[in-house]
Formats: C-alpha cells, sequence, structure tokens
C-alpha cells in the first residue's frame, strides 16, 4: 500500500476503483456503535475548527446532510489543534458511536488514536484531508479534494497570464503548517511553474488558513520584499486578509499586485468579482451529503472506494460575477 493517499486527477466526482481499505477485525463496521442496528446511526464528527469560510460553510453542510439522512452527529470542534482532535476522537470511542469522521489537522501523528478506533470496530472516514500513515486499514476511505491539482491549477494560470514578462515575484501565503492542503496546494503550484523561469516565489509564510494571519504576513512582505507582482494564498480567508494589507499599503489588489487564491467561498468570489482577485480556483466544501452516504454503506458492510474526490472548477471575474447569484457558500 501506499504510504499516504496520493492526488488523483480532478475530474466528474472520481470513484476509485478500489475496495476499501479495510480494518484487520473481523468484525462487522460499527460492531463496537452504540447505534449499529438499534436505530439511527451515531456519527462522531471532529472538525478542524472555524478557521474559515470554507470551513464554516462545510461545517453548516455537514450538520444540515446529517439532519436529512437520519444520522445523529456527535460534533467536536477542535480550534485548529491537534490534542483537541484526538480527544474528540477518544471520547467518540468511548461512547461508541457507529462511524468516526474528521478533517485532520495536519497529516502526521494520528495512528495510536486511530488503532484505538479500529480496536473498538469504529471505522473512521477521512473528510477534506488525508493522513500520512504507513496503515491504510486505519481509515475506511478519504473524501476531499486533490489538493496538488488545486495547486497546479493556480499556477497554470499564472503562467499563461506570464508569458512574455521577464520577471514575476511571487510571495506565496501557506496554510496550517503540516496541514495536507498547505503541502499538496504548495507542491502542485511548484511543480506548474516549474518550466516558467521568468516566476520565482521570493517568499513563503504560513498564514494559517485565517484572514488575519493572512493579513500580518501580508505585512511584513511589503516591508520586507522589495517587488511584489503575485500574492499566491492557499485559500480565500489568507487573500482577503492579503487584500487588506495591500491597501493600507496604498496600492491596488488586482492591479499593483496580482492575487490568486483557492476555495472559491462567497466572500472570495465577491473580490473576484470586483477585481480585487485575480483568479480562484475552487475547493467545495459541500461534502455532506457524500459523507452520510459513505457512512450508511461502511455501516452495512459495503465495500466503498479508496477516495472519493469532488468535482470543482476554476473562476475568473466574468466567471465569479456570473455564478455568485446562485452561489451555495
Amino acid at each position: 500500500m501506499l504510504k499516504k493517499i496520493l492526488p488523483v486527477a480532478v475530474g466528474a466526482v472520481a470513484l476509485v476503483a478500489l475496495s476499501a481499505c479495510g480494518g484487520g477485525s473481523s468484525a462487522a463496521p460499527g460492531a463496537g456503535g452504540g447505534a449499529a442496528g438499534k436505530g439511527a446511526i451515531v456519527m462522531g464528527f471532529a472538525q478542524v475548527g472555524a478557521e474559515s469560510g470554507w470551513r464554516t460553510a462545510n461545517t453548516k453542510n455537514v450538520q444540515e446532510s446529517a439532519k436529512a439522512a437520519g444520522i445523529e452527529l456527535k460534533f467536536s470542534d477542535a480550534q485548529q489543534k491537534q490534542e483537541n482532535q484526538i480527544k474528540a476522537i477518544r471520547s467518540f470511542i468511548q461512547q461508541k458511536v457507529d462511524v468516526i469522521a474528521f478533517s485532520p489537522v495536519v497529516e502526521t501523528g494520528w495512528d495510536t488514536v486511530l488503532l484505538e478506533a479500529k480496536r473498538a470496530n469504529i471505522p473512521v472516514i477521512l473528510t477534506d484531508r488525508a493522513v500520512d500513515s504507513e496503515d491504510t486499514s486505519l481509515y475506511k476511505t478519504f473524501l476531499g479534494s486533490d489538493f496538488v491539482a488545486e495547486g497546479k491549477k493556480a499556477g497554470d494560470w499564472l503562467v499563461k497570464d506570464s508569458q512574455g514578462k521577464s520577471e514575476v515575484n511571487v510571495v506565496e501565503l501557506q496554510g496550517t503548517t503540516g496541514a495536507a492542503p498547505a503541502i499538496d496546494r504548495k507542491k502542485g503550484f511548484a511543480d506548474a511553474i516549474a518550466a516558467a523561469p521568468q516566476i520565482k516565489v521570493v517568499a513563503s509564510q504560513t498564514g494559517d488558513f485565517t484572514r488575519s494571519g493572512g493579513k500580518q504576513v501580508m505585512e511584513a512582505f511589503l516591508k520586507s520584499v522589495p517587488k511584489i507582482d503575485v500574492v499566491y494564498a492557499h485559500n480565500d480567508d489568507m487573500g482577503l486578509g492579503a487584500i487588506e494589507a495591500i491597501e493600507a499599503a496604498g496600492k491596488v489588489p488586482g492591479k499593483d499586485i496580482k492575487v490568486i487564491t483557492v476555495d472559491a467561498v462567497h466572500d472570495g468570489m465577491q473580490a473576484l468579482a470586483d477585481g480585487k482577485i485575480n483568479y480562484i480556483v475552487e475547493c467545495s466544501p459541500l461534502l455532506g451529503g457524500q459523507l452520510m452516504d459513505l457512512a450508511k454503506k461502511v455501516i452495512a458492510g459495503e465495500s466503498v472506494p479508496e477516495r472519493v474526490v469532488t468535482e470543482e472548477t476554476t473562476f475568473t471575474q466574468e466567471q465569479a460575477k456570473a455564478a455568485l447569484p446562485s452561489r451555495k457558500y
């Protein structure tokens, strides 16, 4: 088995034609759960936090989808701390829930608690973010985006936009250190711009996926970096924070300094429509419906794909204007 879940191409909702990475126990999935066979399925959901508009939309969608599916949801907010998520998962195990779902704060450090869930015969579903573990039997499936592909889309746009230019200096606002989207969006972007030597990432620092973090880091970049042509932010919120810093410095975002972000939440899309952001790569937070379907299949002992990749697109200014009126998040 691969050491970690590898990115796959984003297209229509892609289901990798593999059986689930199942556990080594002969007991039925959810055998340790408190509600299996007794009525409503009980799901323990350990959320990263509420660090961004994307995360807020994701939480709301999971909660609404659980209600619509008749699944009892036990929800925990980790406030972006791994230790809080581990405590929540252990609490779910003690409560004998039927299934555990969580979006890992960082990629590493999960084997011990996931082994505890496996020994309790409680299946685990990863949502939005992957884990880096040699034992892929510790979780049933991963539902989420191809973050490397997202970073590549951002880089591809910049390569095209930079044709004919002799020098393009980029500052990068990274997500939470150690988090899968931060690692993968950085890699995808770097891979895309490798063939364009005029594009250089001259500074890169974490803004922790928050608007305040993006603003603070961008303020520092504006003081320390002599020439900035482009900001590449790993999410909309950091990009929006960077825009505040750019405007405070007397520059025009979208013109003096171009801005590329990932997510496509409402505030980001509005900034794109207004010309303050130049390009957005979508990362959909609406995973709830697919998560509840996967949970029901896992509890029923059905095979599920090793990975389920969400369908996503990209937006220019005109596309954002067209999409905003019907945008769900």
